[in-house]
This record gives C-alpha cells, structure tokens and sequence, in this order.
C-alpha cells in the first residue's frame, strides 16, 4: 500500500520544465491550406491520473494547499525510500509529466471522474509485473502473463505487439508518452513511439471498411469540425481490451478530438462509446506538449532480450 501511495502522489504532483516557455506559445499554426498545423512530435505525459481518487470523492481541482501538502509528501516519500525492488526503475527514469493542472482526474464525464459502471458479466483480466494470473491463450491484457511455457503467454506489450500507453486512446504511463503526426489535406498520419504504431486517418469522407475486417488498432476516419480534428475509430479486433482490464474492443466506437490551442500545445480528448462493456460512455482530456526533437525507432522486438530470458529461466528453473 505505501508503495501503491508513493507512485500515486508521484502521478499527482511532479513537473518537469517544459520545451518551450507557455509566455511565447503564439498563434495557433496553420497549414498552407489555412487549417490547424498539428505536424510534429508531441508528449502526452500528465500528472494526473485517468480516475479521480477516491479521497477526492467528487471534487473535480485541488487547492493550492493541497498541491503543496501532496508536494511535501512526496518529498517525504523520496527521502525515506530505501528499498528498491528488481522490478522498478529509478524515479528520474520516469517520465511524470509538466504543467500547472489542478484537476484530479484526466476524466471529465462521468462527472465523478471515475469510469462507468461495467455491464454484468464482463471479463476483467489484470496482468502487472508481479507473479503470472490464471487465463488461457489469446493473451489480452497488456503487461504481465499467465505462463512462461511460450511468447503467446506473455502480455501484448511484452511481445511488442502494442505498446501500453498506445490505445488508441492514448493513456498517459510511465515512458514513452509521444506521438508525431503527419498531415496533408487529405491524410493524417498519427505514428505512436511505443511500439512504432501508425495510424493512416483519411480526411476525404470515405466510409468506414466492412464490419468484418478488424485491426488491433481499429480502423479510423477523420474530418475537420471548425480548427479540432475529430477522429473516428471502429472496428477494433477482439484480441484488445475496451479500456484497462475491461471486455474487448470487438464493439468500441472511439471519438478523438485534437485542438491546437498555440503553438507548443495541444488538448486530446477522447470519448468511449461501448454499450457492451461499460453502462455508459466516458471522455477525458490530456494536455499534450510539443517536443523540439525526433521520434526515434522504438526497437521493441529487434533484439527483444528480455523475453528470450524470461524463457530461459523459466526453462533452467524446471531443469533443477
């Protein structure tokens, strides 16, 4: 529980230095076609969680007193951490996020700031880096395992199939929080870091392809509503989680809005509209920020180390 509380407070309250001073944002960018400029490479990282915690009950900002006493905390936390697990990284590893929002929870409708209700009888399936959970091949869940006999029994992001944070929605994680997309009139391109996903978006008011093709990352379509592009999402595989631990994706219809609002910022908002898993739909909003550098090649399965030794081991653990 202490650590459960440390890593809380830590997604709360820390901030890291933006690229670019928020006093010299600018205009909004516009492309030579006069819409919204979003190409470029851009974090999602946040300090905030998706739900709102339940200490917070059903208060939507924190006060500057309790941004200072969970600072204090947090303080208190780092000077009396001394022991540190094989599974962790180093805090200044770890990727927490920047800016000044007070609101306690990336979700903003429900207005609890808590995901909906879930329909009776849906699978809830929980990996994590601890020991490996019951469950039977396909693997849905994202970290984690039921087995070591195979790769097929490890977790999607463990066999670089689709990185944690990539959604889509994006879900702001510990690393690797960055995005770069491509435009032209007719075309968005939205290419993930991790694991180097890239979504083709046409502009041009084509249908959506027949119900019975499905892709891990579904299958999307844009279009301009004033300077936001909306992008529409469907037709999701069932090999994917509708959000979290929660159903699968087979029947989700994913709404996600991007609204440059200067020149170094961008709101993403998303919407999840799936009847079949959650009693109601749900949205949250995430401040992105753009990055002054590259997206470099997320190598996940050239040189995929870690998952040859975990198989390893697991086979010289049964040899003894």
């Amino acid at each position: 529980m202490r650590k459960l509380t440390f890593l809380i407070t830590i997604l709360i309250t820390s901030t890291f230095t933006t690229v670019h001073a928020q006093e010299s944002a600018g205009e909004q960018p516009r492309t030579e076609w006069d819409l919204p400029d979003l190409q470029g490479v851009w974090n999602f990282a946040t300090n905030i969680p998706m739900e709102r915690p339940a200490a917070f009950a059903d208060k939507p900002f924190l006060s500057e007193e309790e941004i200072a006493g969970i600072a204090a905390r947090t303080e208190a936390g780092l000077q009396a951490l001394t022991d540190a697990g094989p599974n962790g990284y180093n805090t200044f590893w770890l990727e927490m996020g920047s800016g000044k929002d007070n609101r306690t929870s990336l979700i903003n409708y429900p207005e609890n700031g808590r995901l909906p209700a879930r329909r009776e009888g849906i699978e809830i399936v929980n990996g994590g880096l601890g020991n490996d959970v019951s469950g039977n091949r396909p693997v849905r869940f994202i970290v984690g395992g039921i087995g070591k006999d195979g790769p097929e029994d490890r977790g999607t992001s463990e066999r670089c199939l689709m990185g944690f944070n990539a959604g889509p929605p994006f879900t702001p994680n510990l690393y690797n929080n960055n995005i770069q997309i491509f435009q032209n009139q007719n075309t968005a391109v939205i290419m993930t870091e991790m694991v180097h996903t890239a979504r083709v978006v046409p502009l041009d008011n084509r249908p959506h392809l027949e119900e019975d093709l499905k892709f891990w990352s579904g299958d999307s379509r844009g279009y301009w509503d004033g300077d936001t592009l909306v992008v529409e999402t469907r037709n999701f595989n069932d090999l994917t989680k509708s959000f979290g631990a929660y159903g699968d994706a087979e029947d989700k219809l994913l709404t996600e809005r991007f609204t440059r609002t200067d020149q170094y910022t961008m709101e993403y908002e998303f919407t999840v509209d799936d009847p079949g898993t959650f009693t109601d739909k749900f949205t949250a909003m995430i401040t992105m920020s753009k990055v002054g550098g590259q997206l470099y090649e997320y190598a996940c399965h050239e040189g995929n180390y870690a998952m040859v030794n975990l198989l390893r081991a697991a086979r010289m653990e049964e040899a003894q």
